[in-house]
């Protein structure tokens, strides 16, 4: 397994946002700093792991005004370098239900690459990683972390509904009460969220 730096990681990101710039970079940023967080009140996962994740989620972004695509960019362009780990979470961040027709917006994929986002999500396993920057870049807006809810409506009001939303909310606060468990404390309190 082929690991980053932090300091490997924040030089792709600058290099993305060079070629690309827009909010999606604070998001970012805010991902990761909340993934190293609750990762860090959890005990048993590694911050820079988390931090490193949820800052390349987006990365796929670097490669210009996309939807879906994103996220076939990120993994492309993680997997050339060698990331795998890294890559996978470019796939696995958009699909808390891993079914393609839950992702809220246009699939600007090729049929190629849908049919190979349908098979991964069809095989995939998820593990403690994937979940955390699911949950992750369900809080994160590019001045800080919010409420889940207030980020879920933000994003059916912009992309839209399906008759995977419901689902899909459900299974995205299953993801923060699990991690809520796991560290003790209410996410808002940990993230610092406020109203």
């Amino acid at each position: 397994m082929k690991l980053l730096t932090i300091q490997a990681a924040e030089a792709l990101l600058h290099e993305a946002e060079q070629r690309n710039p827009g909010p999606w970079i604070g998001h970012s940023l805010t991902a990761a700093r909340c993934a190293s967080t609750i990762a860090q009140a959890c005990g048993d996962m590694d911050t820079d792991t988390a931090y490193v994740l949820g800052l390349l989620h987006d990365i796929g972004r670097g490669e210009g005004v996309t939807d879906l695509r994103h996220v076939i960019e990120g993994w492309r362009y993680l997997s050339e370098l060698g990331y795998h780990d890294a890559a996978r979470i470019c796939l696995t961040h958009s699909f808390p239900i891993a079914v393609l027709e839950s992702y809220q917006g246009k699939n600007d994929c090729s049929p190629e690459e849908t049919l190979f986002l349908k098979q991964f999500l069809s095989e995939v396993q998820y593990d403690e990683y994937d979940r955390l920057i699911q949950l992750c870049d369900a809080i994160a807006l590019p001045g800080g972390p919010t409420f889940i809810e207030k980020r879920l409506v933000d994003v059916a009001l912009r992309r839209g509904l399906n008759e995977y939303t419901i689902p899909k909310w459900r299974e995205f606060l299953d993801i923060k009460a699990c991690y809520e468990r796991r560290t003790g404390i209410p996410l808002e309190r940990l993230m610092g969220v406020n109203e």
